[in-house]
C-alpha cells in the first residue's frame, strides 16, 4: 500500500505518542512511504519550536519515507482545489491541498490527525 505520512502524523511518531505507534505500524509493514517536501518545513519548525532534536527529525522523514517534490503540474491543481475547499473550509491549508493532490496522483492513503483531512477518501485517521 502507498501512504503519505503528513506533518502532524510524523509529529505524532517522533514524539513516541499513542497516535505515534500506529503510525509507527504503517511505517514498519510492508508499504510504500512517502512523504510531501514541505513537510519536512512543518515538522521542523514544531521541533525547533518544542526544543528538539531537529536532526533526528530530518533523518527520519528522509530515511523512512521517499520525499515527493512539488510539481508545476501538482502546483496547479492544489491551488485549484485550494481554492474550491475554501468556500467551504475558511481556514483549509494549501499544504493540505497539495497532500491530497499528491495522494490522488500516486494512489496513495494519507496517514493523519488532522481535522481539515479526516472526510476524504483518500485519509487514514490516526485519531
Amino acid at each position: 500500500m502507498k501512504y503519505i505520512i503528513d506533518s502532524y502524523a510524523w509529529i505524532e511518531y517522533l514524539d513516541g505518542s499513542l497516535l505515534g505507534e500506529k503510525v509507527k505500524k504503517i511505517l514498519e509493514g510492508d508499504n510504500e512511504i512517502y512523504s510531501l517536501n514541505l513537510t519536512i518545513s512543518e515538522v521542523i519548525s514544531r521541533v525547533k519550536r518544542k526544543n528538539g532534536n531537529i536532526d533526528i527529525a530530518y533523518t527520519a522523514i528522509n530515511s523512512i519515507s521517499k520525499v515527493a517534490e512539488i510539481t508545476p503540474e501538482i502546483a496547479k491543481k492544489a491551488g485549484e482545489f485550494h481554492a474550491e475547499i475554501r468556500k467551504k473550509i475558511k481556514d483549509f491549508g494549501l499544504v493540505d491541498s497539495l497532500i491530497l493532490i499528491l495522494a490522488r496522483k500516486l494512489n496513495a492513503k494519507v496517514v493523519t490527525g488532522d481535522e481539515h483531512l479526516h472526510k476524504f477518501k483518500e485519509a487514514v485517521f490516526i485519531k
